[in-house]
């Protein structure tokens, strides 16, 4: 695995920061601690948050649920066919 680098350009010196060290990846590249977003707004890095809940990815979505309907492709041919009588 590649070592992974500050990218924040210094512009007065030239070049990247380049620090490998506590370096994690946000929208704008990879930043060392003294580069993340919040430390170049001049703000404290939020806490770290409790996480995603328990059941996030177990809750059953009506969506998915197979009985919604009993023939989702009937419904969607139905649908599509109510729009070419209607126009």
């Amino acid at each position: 695995m590649t070592a992974r680098a500050c990218t924040h350009w210094l512009g007065s010196e030239h070049r990247c920061c380049q620090t490998q060290r506590s370096v994690r990846h946000y929208l704008t590249g990879w930043r060392c601690p003294a580069h993340t977003p919040a430390a170049l707004a001049g703000h404290p890095e939020p806490p770290p948050g409790p996480g995603m809940p328990t059941g996030a990815w177990t809750t059953p979505s009506p969506h998915s649920d197979s009985r919604a309907h009993p023939n989702p492709h009937r419904a969607a041919q139905a649908a599509v066919n109510d729009q070419e009588v209607t126009t």
